[in-house]
C-alpha cells in the first residue's frame, strides 16, 4: 500500500461526482467484476487485509486512510468497514445480452436507492437473470444502493431501458409471462406450479404501476396479507414475489 501523503478527496456527492462503493461485501464483489472500472481503492490497513482474505485486488492503485477520512468522505452513516473504492458505473447490459431469460424483476420507476439495492439482493439470492429499471424516474448508481445489495450490482445484470413498455413486449416475444403487482388486483399471489419464464413487475410506493405497464401484464396479483397492515415495503413485496414465482421450479 502506498503511504505517500495525498490531499483529502472532496466529501462524496451521491447525487453527482465520482461513485464511490464501500464496506466489504460490496467492494469485493466489484474488485471480482471483471465489467467494473475500478479508479482506487481507499483502505485502512485493517480493511485491506481483511479485503485480500477474500482474494487478489489486482491492479487498482491503492491510497492508504484512515476511518476518520473514509468518514469524512462518504458520511458519517455509511458503513465502510475500512474500505472503499472509487469506480465508474457498472456497465449496463442489453434484453439481447441475456440469454436464456427464465426469471426477469421489472422495476416501473421505483427512485429510492435503499430499495433498489435491496431488490438486487433479493433478485440475486433467488437466481434471477436480470433486473430491469426504467433510463429516467430510476436512481443513479450510489454507495447507498451498493451497500444495499451487498455485492449483487456486481453480480447481477441490471438493463436500462427508456421504453418500459416496449422492453416487457419483447419480454413476452421470448415466452415470458408477465406478472404484475397491484394491491387492488383481485386475484391473490399463489405460488407457481410451472416452469414457465416469468418476468415479475413492482411499481413505486404510492403510485404503483402506470397504466401502459398493467395493460401489458399478463396477470395482475395481490399479495394477501390477513393482517392489519395491508402494505408492503416494496422490496419485501419482492422478496415475496420471487419466493412464490420460484417455489415449484424443479430443482
Amino acid at each position: 500500500m502506498s503511504r505517500n501523503k495525498f490531499p483529502p478527496k472532496p466529501k462524496y456527492d451521491p447525487d453527482a461526482g465520482p461513485v464511490y462503493l464501500y464496506g466489504l461485501h460490496t467492494v469485493r464483489a466489484a474488485l471480482d467484476n471483471p465489467r467494473r472500472r475500478r479508479i482506487e481503492l481507499l483502505a485502512t490497513p485493517n480493511g485491506l487485509n481483511r479485503l485480500r482474505e477474500g482474494g487478489e485486488i489486482g491492479k487498482v492503485p491503492v491510497r492508504e486512510t484512515t476511518p476518520k477520512e473514509l468518514d469524512r468522505l462518504l458520511g458519517g452513516e455509511a458503513v465502510h468497514q475500512g474500505v472503499a473504492l472509487e469506480v465508474d458505473p457498472v456497465g449496463r447490459f442489453g434484453l439481447n445480452d441475456i440469454d436464456p431469460l427464465r426469471l426477469v424483476v421489472v422495476l416501473d420507476q421505483i427512485t429510492d436507492p435503499h430499495n433498489v439495492g435491496a431488490i438486487l439482493r433479493t433478485a440475486c439470492a433467488f437466481g434471477a437473470d436480470a433486473v430491469i429499471t426504467t433510463a429516467r424516474h430510476s436512481p443513479r448508481e450510489t454507495g447507498v444502493m451498493a451497500k444495499a445489495a451487498s455485492g449483487a450490482l456486481d453480480m447481477v445484470p441490471m438493463i436500462e431501458v427508456r421504453n418500459l413498455g416496449d422492453s416487457i413486449q419483447l419480454l413476452k416475444d421470448r415466452g415470458m409471462l408477465v406478472l404484475g403487482f397491484d394491491s387492488e388486483s383481485d386475484a391473490p399471489l399463489k405460488p407457481r406450479t410451472d416452469d414457465r419464464p416469468m418476468a415479475i413487475v413492482l411499481g413505486a410506493e404510492g403510485k404503483g404501476l402506470r397504466q401502459r405497464t398493467r395493460e401489458l401484464c399478463d396477470e395482475m396479483v395481490r399479495l394477501d396479507m390477513p393482517g392489519q397492515i395491508k402494505s408492503l415495503n416494496v422490496s419485501n413485496a419482492a422478496a415475496i414475489a420471487l419466493f412464490a414465482a420460484t417455489a415449484g421450479r424443479a430443482t
